[in-house]
């Protein structure tokens, strides 16, 4: 039964943010400043910003709570979770991409290089772009091992996109101080568990 449902009910939890921010938007609609902030635009990205964030550290906890948890089925809504950050993420980027750099490409390479933050974002967009695109079964059957190896890159997403926050920050590190938490102990949980797997072989 928990395994029949589990999916759906994951499924509509995620779907959650994006209920939300078509209902603020729809406030935003009847009256500025009452969905989204003062600035609609900067409210909007924050707000993709900062699910993306939640959603991703949801992904990269998928491995370690099925292992503490013996929970095997945590692993089959691993793919749909990091599906769904990536998506928040995308979205997040496609704001500042059409209302900061209004698509001038030209303008928007000059971000990436002047500005530290938007490196870090975007690059840690192209990781999740990758392992998004790669993440069905048919890749995992082409690429065999390689796809193990490929997708421990999240490893890389993760930090550089608390970094991005970090830096994007003037004041109030309280978030960021919880995600990085977050995340170290997602990762020393996997440090033990490999630390234990190499101690039985």
């Amino acid at each position: 039964m928990l395994r029949r449902f589990a999916k759906p009910v994951l499924a509509a939890a995620m779907m959650a943010p994006w209920v939300w921010l078509i209902y603020a938007i729809y406030l935003e609609s009847q009256q500025t400043g009452s969905g989204l902030g003062a600035d609609p635009v900067e409210g909007l990205l924050h707000y993709l910003g900062n699910w993306g964030m939640i959603s991703l550290l949801l992904a990269f906890s998928i491995t370690p709570l099925s292992r503490q948890f013996r929970s095997p089925w945590l692993i089959r809504s691993r793919r749909i979770t990091g599906l769904f950050a990536f998506t928040l993420v995308a979205a997040h980027a496609a704001i500042f991409t059409v209302f900061y750099v209004q698509l001038q490409w030209r303008a928007m390479l000059q971000e990436v290089i002047e500005r530290p933050y938007i490196t870090l974002g975007m690059s840690s967009l192209l990781v999740l772009s990758l392992l998004a695109a790669t993440s069905t079964r048919g890749w995992q059957r082409r690429l065999g091992s390689t796809w193990r190896r490929l997708h421990r890159w999240v490893y890389l997403a993760v930090p550089l996109a608390i970094l991005h926050l970090l830096w994007l920050r003037k004041d109030g590190y309280w978030d960021v101080v919880v995600y990085t938490l977050w995340a170290l102990a997602m990762g020393v949980e996997r440090v033990l568990a490999w630390r234990k797997q190499a101690a039985i072989q």
